[in-house]
């Protein structure tokens, strides 16, 4: 079969909802090329995930790149990814350049050389990342693997969103607690949570390729029994009782449910909230505090934030 290399010239920003448009289009192995991953890992504290060429990244921006079949839907494909990403302008998210380039491949060389950009990569204290054709040794005796197939959907989980998400959760969550990952993608999250200790996981997203991306991760994880998935449009119609609950998706959509996350939280729970950017960050913050959240923390990566909130 041949393949084409949709190679898509954006900003960091917009990595998640094209990632997410790709992948609804029926796009395969997405691989993001940015230059921040050049340098970033040396002065982190968790160490360097892998070799990387610098030729192959753009001076600025990134490129997404995702690999669709050659047949006779090619070009109305690729024009309703164009449309798509055009959309995200009514959101406010910067596209950048926006510049897309097609170029044809075999599916030999896109199969196999994609996965040299995915390695065991350490993301917090405890959780360390694994791509499921890796070997890998754990360094610390209390070190938390989360193995991970890539090729499936949404990334290998070492986005800056997911780490400050993570990172919260190692923070905040408490052995035997309830979770509502909302957005679940790869179920990384998800995951994340139940190897942390979490009594129960209740997964959900509403595109059907990460539904199935998080229940198949679940069982690569051996965590099936404890995380729920299903599919479901943010938090309607959910009632449960959770201690916390973790979204990493666009500010835009974390705020439309952010009465929905109070009412499905215990008194002292903990809504952790992350994929927002610099300039959507009060924007969050306000809705949070006009429900009765007090603010707890915020961080950031990379000119991306994560909140917790805490409903009191």
């Amino acid at each position: 079969m041949k393949w084409s290399e949709l190679c898509i010239h954006t900003t960091n920003e917009a990595i998640e909802p094209i990632s997410n448009i790709l992948h609804e289009t029926g796009a395969s192995g997405l691989v993001i090329e940015d230059p921040i991953d050049l340098v970033k890992e040396h002065s982190t504290a968790f160490g360097e995930i892998f070799e990387l060429n610098p030729e192959e990244y753009p001076e600025e921006g990134v490129y997404i790149k995702a690999y669709l079949p050659v047949n006779s839907f090619l070009g109305e494909t690729v024009e309703e990814i164009k449309q798509a990403i055009n959309n995200l302008l009514l959101y406010d998210i910067d596209l950048g350049r926006n510049q897309i380039s097609l170029s044809e491949v075999n599916e030999e060389e896109w199969s196999t050389a994609w996965k040299k950009y995915y390695k065991p990569v350490k993301i917090s204290k405890q959780i360390t990342i694994i791509p499921t054709w890796e070997e890998y040794t754990p360094v610390d005796t209390d070190e938390v693997i989360i193995e991970l197939d890539p090729g499936m959907a949404f990334g290998t989980g070492t986005h800056p969103t997911t780490v400050l998400s993570i990172q919260a959760l190692e923070q905040f969550m408490k052995s035997g607690d309830t979770v509502i990952d909302v957005g679940s993608g790869s179920g990384v999250l998800s995951i994340a949570s139940a190897l942390l200790g979490a009594s129960h996981v209740h997964a959900y997203d509403l595109d059907d390729a990460a539904v199935k991306s998080t229940i198949l991760n679940a069982k690569l994880n051996k965590m099936e029994k404890k995380i729920s998935v299903k599919q479901n449009n943010l938090l309607d119609h959910i009632a449960i009782e959770a201690d916390i609950i973790v979204s990493n998706i666009l500010a835009e959509i974390i705020v439309r449910f952010v009465d929905d996350a109070w009412n499905n939280l215990k008194p002292g729970g903990y809504f952790i909230t992350s994929g927002i950017i610099q300039n959507k960050k009060q924007m969050v913050k306000d809705r949070l505090e006009q429900q009765g959240f007090q603010i707890i923390q915020m961080n950031e990566m990379e000119d991306w934030i994560s909140i917790v909130a805490q409903k009191l």
